[in-house]
């Protein structure tokens, strides 16, 4: 059976040259990179290279960058690390309605410290407006949070547009730029955001290691209490091997960009093109033009997603339904229902994410596999039963 794996925003496979990098790590060069003698010093050194590493992925300065331990710990750190540093001057925050759940539970923790916080809302294509942004700020707001792009729906957001105004008005811009850091160019002097989140598993290196950048000046309160690593800005012992396969995934995006990019975006455009011909009642998400390279999602009508994908994987498909933290929930998307869409369309979520190993031959595998599988669940669907005897159109 052929296997063919489309749920690179959930992961990517581990480049081989990034597991060459890590392998010492693992093995002989052990030490500590906090002690003082040369086993220290080597473990030392490496992670000072991957922090110049990742720094010149996102044209940053290294002292700038704080490793973590995924892209949820560092949202998590700028959301409340920032706000909590700020308090004493106020206690607001803003953030959109479609933002991943690390960002809005941790959101949803500041108000339990007495902060408000209001969601922006977004158009149909997932678009938030600077100005709604504009308008949400008040005097006490101390944060605003806006992802680069919407991991579930791949709309990519007006970041720029928006920290024009919080740069005005002095308030710190965070970007959650996990599904976009090392997969399309991200520069945070050309965006001109004050903090941005970024997770390796997301541009072929390990999971469980990521990075939090924090604009020099910005004040943040640590969220572990501990020792002095990172500047004393997030305590704990260094995943060393982790953190020297970030960089060197780092090293290999920023160098491979532009070709990765012209390689998924045909495969994208074909997908988004080709399968709502195939399958009739197809809603395509998120913004048609301005999104993730190689990101295509749908909601199809009458069926659940979860249903989609449990059969797509006994054809040799990975996809997912929704975002990774959200496609075991059994429930409709925060992120689908904020667009405008239907708890009933929503449920019929799927989200195909081409990466590297992606190929035309995978995408026809797709095409040919998807309409049976769609056929099949709607002659099980009481929905679709009730549509075709009413006899109307879709959505």
């Amino acid at each position: 059976m052929r296997k063919v794996y489309l749920d690179n925003a959930s992961s990517t496979p581990l480049l081989p040259e990034v597991k060459e990098a890590m392998m010492p790590y693992l093995g002989e060069v052990y030490g500590n990179p906090s002690s003082l003698h040369d086993w220290g010093d080597a473990a030392r050194m490496a992670v000072d290279e991957a922090r110049e590493k990742v720094a010149g992925l996102i044209n940053a300065s290294p002292e700038e960058i704080i490793f973590t331990s995924c892209g949820t710990e560092s949202n998590n750190l700028a959301v409340k690390g920032i706000a909590l540093a700020a308090q004493a001057k106020g206690k607001h925050a803003v953030v959109s309605a479609i933002e991943h759940f690390s960002v809005l539970n941790a959101a949803k923790t500041l108000e339990k410290f007495g902060f408000e916080v209001t969601e922006v809302p977004v158009d149909k294509y997932g678009v938030i407006d600077p100005e709604d942004v504009k308008k949400a700020i008040r005097k006490d707001t101390v944060l605003v949070s806006i992802m680069h792009a919407n991991g579930e729906i791949g709309t990519i957001e007006p970041i720029k547009e928006i920290a024009r105004t919080t740069k005005e008005l002095k308030i710190p811009l965070h970007t959650d730029a996990i599904a976009t850091a090392g997969t399309i160019p991200v520069d945070v002097s050309e965006l001109g955001v004050d903090a941005l989140s970024l997770a390796g598993n997301q541009f072929y290196a390990p999971k469980g290691v990521g990075a939090l950048w924090v604009r020099r000046g910005i004040r943040l309160m640590p969220l572990f209490d501990g020792g002095i690593q990172e500047g004393g800005r997030r305590g704990g012992t260094e995943n060393v091997a982790g953190i020297v396969g970030l960089g060197k995934a780092a090293e290999i995006a920023k160098a491979n960009m532009a070709s990765r990019i012209s390689q998924l975006t045909p495969l994208r455009d074909r997908l988004l093109k080709e399968l709502p011909v195939k399958v009739e009642h197809v809603v395509v998400t998120g913004h048609p033009q301005n999104r993730l390279p190689g990101h295509a999602s749908f909601c199809v009508e009458f069926i659940e997603g979860e249903s989609m994908l449990m059969l797509l994987n006994n054809k040799g498909i990975a996809v997912t339904s929704g975002s990774a933290c959200t496609s075991r929930a059994l429930k409709a998307s925060h992120v689908l229902i904020a667009i405008g869409l239907s708890h009933e369309i929503a449920q019929g979520s799927i989200l195909f994410t081409m990466g590297l190993d992606t190929t035309q031959a995978d995408i026809d595998y797709v095409l040919e596999t998807m309409p049976p599988v769609v056929e099949r669940l709607r002659q099980m669907s009481p929905l679709y039963a009730k549509f075709t005897k009413a006899g109307k159109g879709g959505q």
